[in-house]
């Protein structure tokens, strides 16, 4: 291995420099039972994060247009308590947050089932925390849905 194939494997990643050594990790899902593809396959980290996206500006139009009165410093503080209203509320009723209704995600509990009520709420505070959801596995479960048993999948 010359210096290039070995700097090429640190930037990539150690995933990419396991598979070069003939590890094989399957696909994002398969240890879970998931498809690869389609409806019920892991949801894309972009589409993830988009509906994240999504979900934090709407609750801070709502914080913003209805209880700041015009200060934006108001309104982040509210945008917290909201997003993280507006997540218990939509994940335990429907399984998706309008962001991830918009992306066409839903969350499962590995199972396929709905999460209840207390593992949504579990789930939300360590979302809130945010160190949790920025630590994956290989499937990329953050750690918030790992430790209610959750996964994000496709609509």
């Amino acid at each position: 291995m010359d210096k290039r194939e070995a700097l090429g494997s640190w930037i990539s990643g150690p995933r990419a420099a396991a598979e070069q050594m003939g590890a094989d990790f399957g696909y994002r899902g398969e240890r879970l039972g998931l498809p690869k593809e389609g409806p019920g396959s892991v949801a894309p980290v972009g589409r993830r994060v988009a509906a994240l996206f999504i979900d934090w500006a709407l609750c801070l139009l709502i914080a913003y247009g209805l209880l700041s009165h015009g200060s934006t410093t108001a309104a982040n503080n509210w945008t917290f308590a909201i997003f993280g209203v507006v997540s218990v509320l939509t994940l335990a009723t429907v399984a998706c947050t309008p962001g991830k209704r918009i992306m066409r995600l839903r969350l499962v509990r590995v199972d396929g089932q709905r999460l209840g009520p207390l593992a949504v709420v579990v789930r939300t505070v360590l979302l809130l925390l945010v160190v949790p959801a920025a630590v994956w596995d290989r499937d990329t479960r953050g750690l918030h849905d790992k430790a209610v048993g959750a996964v994000q999948v496709r609509m």
